[in-house]
């Protein structure tokens, strides 16, 4: 029975187990969205920007693992879903974009709100296709969709509004690979790998997000060569959690003794990770450690350092192959430095800004991420804005087996982590859901607040409100520039929550943040929790270079000539504590 291909598209989706498109209705979009009202089985989401849909997508794939949909209509409708689809190709996330078209007849003329949006979304997918005609569109929507999933990515099908309308045979029967195999490594590279182990008398692990089906094989590893673990971003909810291997995280939002367990081992072993900041990793200093890289994806290999083995395969079934090859015995005493080393980076450095602050206001943001800590769901899922909220999420933010903590790891987008919790919390509607999210990164999609009220999401976002872009003051300082542009009059966040209906509480005593934190964690529905917090709490990575150093003081000299003295006096007594001695 002949239907239109938006029935056709739609059908199809929800037969895939794709539950609801996000976007904003409109235009060149609408068959779609019409096929959307008379389909059971997937509903039409519908947000303020078609950038946060993109965003919301992102995340139900990340958390659920499955594809996810979101859709634009033509010109500036689909064009604002490219920053969210950015983050999501770049995550490794299953996500198909519908981009409407203008009318097929009249591409190339400079129609009213035309792009080229197969030109457009090149960089930010694996698979890009407009589609020419309904029975051209089966075989593309196949393609979008198995590629999206099989490259774990972005895939955008091109959809002009007319074509969208024509009709088609029957449904699509195409059988597609949902349940994707894993990478068997080969056997000489395994072999080279057990002869470097064996031969260093220190190693250390360095671990990522593609860990993630192999933390028993990482800490079965750890125990055989006595190895710290350390780990990017990507990789503290995998790896740190009942790890008695762990070492901290490196990197610009690094903590504990991760760097120096790297740089002073005979051998370091990157795992499921392309961690960018080469700067943090072992290099060709002199006597830099060996590197092994281990990786699923071939093209990731040794493009952020110099290699001495680059080995294809999956992290599990790599480490299961090498564990029964190795054969040398390796003393503790490498281990037990670097366990005590982190123990009293994390006493000197991590705990600073929460012990005895109950009397100091405004209130630190260390003690706030602290506290959502305790009080959060052993199953919680934290979306993290980028910035400062980075900082706080990876150095409070306990992993726990059922949690789950996410953000922009590798787009590094502004405002990402209250769209992403719409969609963790429209996926597990029954879990806790909480966005950290920054008073900049709110600002700047706030209209998404509306949406969280439209389809009464279980969702928390707590606003770490300090009136100023913290990451890049402290950006700005470092090299040697005086923050200008940071810092902003304050906003009552909770008084606009209220106004479109949220539910919402404004924290800015610090004695009683617990329980009024713990009351709006309990609370049905969704809350906006404004904190009031410390816009001088700057974070200093684990490594600082006399370069950083330098700037910093030049930037102090600067404002201190400014006129700023009482301002840097305020910085300086904020981070004393946070300074490594």
């Amino acid at each position: 029975m002949a239907s239109t291909f938006a029935q056709l598209l739609v059908t199809q989706l929800r037969d895939l187990g794709v539950e609801r498109i996000y976007g904003v209705v409109g235009d060149s979009l609408n068959p779609v969205v019409d096929a959307v009202r008379t389909t059971e089985g997937i509903e039409w989401i519908h947000v303020r920007n078609e950038e946060a849909g993109a965003f919301a997508a992102g995340a139900e794939a990340r958390l659920t693992g499955k594809l996810a949909v979101c859709a634009g209509s033509c010109g500036p409708g689909n064009t604002h879903l490219i920053q969210g689809l950015f983050d999501a190709h770049r995550d490794g996330a299953p996500v198909l974009a519908i981009a409407s078209h203008i009318p097929s007849e009249k591409i190339g003329t400079g129609f009213f709100q035309e792009t080229h949006p197969e030109t457009l979304f090149r960089e930010c997918s694996h698979f890009c296709e407009m589609v020419n005609s309904g029975s051209h569109g089966v075989s593309m929507l196949h393609i979008a969709v198995q590629t999206a999933i099989a490259k774990q990515g972005v895939s955008v099908l091109v959809l002009p509004g007319d074509v969208a309308d024509q009709e088609v045979d029957g449904p699509l029967t195409r059988d597609l690979a949902t349940d994707l195999g894993r990478v068997q490594p080969a056997p000489e590279p395994v072999g080279r790998l057990a002869e470097l182990i064996d031969e260093a008398d220190t190693v250390t692990l360095f671990t990522g997000a593609g860990v993630r089906d192999a933390r028993e094989e990482v800490l079965e590893l750890a125990d055989r060569i006595k190895s710290p673990i350390g780990h990017a971003f990507g990789g503290k909810e995998f790896m740190q959690y009942d790890n008695p291997f762990d070492v901290g995280m490196s990197g610009l939002l690094g903590y504990g003794a991760c760097y120096e367990a790297m740089h002073e081992a005979d051998l370091v072993i990157l795992l499921g990770t392309d961690f960018p900041y080469n700067e943090f990793l072992p290099g060709e200093e002199r006597n830099a450690p060996k590197i092994v890289q281990i990786d699923a994806e071939a093209a990731r290999l040794g493009r952020r350092v110099p290699l001495d083995l680059a080995l294809h395969g999956d992290v599990g079934l790599t480490l299961q192959a090498v564990m029964p090859l190795l054969t040398r015995e390796k003393s503790a005493r490498f281990l037990h430095r670097q366990l005590k080393a982190h123990h009293k980076a994390l006493t000197g450095v991590v705990s600073a800004y929460t012990k005895n602050v109950e009397r100091m206001t405004p209130i630190h943001p260390e003690f706030v991420a602290a506290t959502l800590d305790d009080l959060a769901d052993e199953d919680a899922v934290f979306t993290v804005d980028t910035g400062m909220c980075n900082v706080w999420g990876a150095r409070y933010i306990t992993p726990q087996p059922k949690r789950r903590l996410f953000g922009s790891w590798h787009h590094g987008s502004m405002a990402n982590a209250l769209p992403q919790a719409i969609g963790a919390s429209l996926a597990f509607p029954e879990r806790q859901v909480i966005s950290m999210s920054g008073d900049g990164g709110l600002g700047m999609l706030m209209g998404e607040l509306l949406t969280v009220k439209l389809h009464d999401l279980n969702t928390k976002i707590l606003v770490f409100n300090n009136s100023s872009l913290g990451m890049v003051k402290l950006e700005m300082l470092v090299e040697g520039l005086p923050d200008h542009g940071t810092d902003h009059e304050d906003v009552d966040y909770a008084a606009i929550a209220q106004a479109v209906g949220l539910g919402a509480v404004r924290i800015t005593d610090p004695k009683k943040l617990k329980k009024q934190l713990a009351e709006a964690l309990a609370t049905p529905g969704p809350m906006l929790i404004d904190v009031v917090t410390d816009p001088d709490a700057l974070s200093m990575p684990p490594k600082i270079s006399a370069q950083q150093i330098r700037g910093f003081a030049t930037a102090s000299t600067k404002i201190v000539l400014g006129g700023g003295v009482g301002k840097m006096l305020d910085m300086a007594a904020a981070n004393l504590r946070n300074m490594p001695r």
